[in-house]
């Protein structure tokens, strides 16, 4: 096996590699793509729904800081923190289906699990909660001084 055979090995594994991230690319894009159509095109629908449960996902990233352009800066260990937090909420309409959407911080924040009222979405998409009372509300509320059974 002389040097040019190497040379050939790397040069279709290098193709190889670099086809692949480019289709992997594309299809992601493809699929975002086809969500944002499909949401376009589903009617707004307006239901009855009840807050079920949150959760948020958060993603944490940490970058080397600035420094020279292979980021040597003296001390070893200075690294740079980033973090993103995406919120999700899960909400029951009256036939038992649920359905978690993508809401914004805020929103995430306004809701409390046992919320109920109208949800509006198009597809996937979130588009507003209007609350029309808790049910949470009703069980934390002592009515002789001690707490509701749930």
């Amino acid at each position: 096996m002389g040097f040019g055979m190497g040379f050939s090995m790397f040069s279709v594994m290098f193709f190889l590699i670099f086809g692949f991230v480019i289709v992997m690319f594309i299809v992601t894009a493809v699929k975002g793509i086809g969500t944002w159509h499909k949401n376009n095109n589903s009617p707004r629908l307006t239901v009855e729904a009840t807050v079920v449960s949150k959760r948020q996902n958060v993603d944490v990233h940490h970058h080397p800081n600035g420094g020279d352009a292979n980021h040597n800066t003296g001390d070893n260990n200075a690294m740079h923190t980033t973090t993103s937090t995406t919120y999700y909420v899960t909400f029951q309409v009256a036939s038992g289906d649920r359905m978690e959407l993508h809401v914004s911080g805020r929103e995430y924040g306004m809701l409390v699990e046992g919320d109920f009222g109208e949800l509006t979405f198009q597809g996937t998409r979130y588009l507003g909660f209007e609350r029309r009372g808790s049910k949470a509300a009703y069980y934390d509320r002592p009515d002789d001084g001690g707490e509701r059974q749930r």
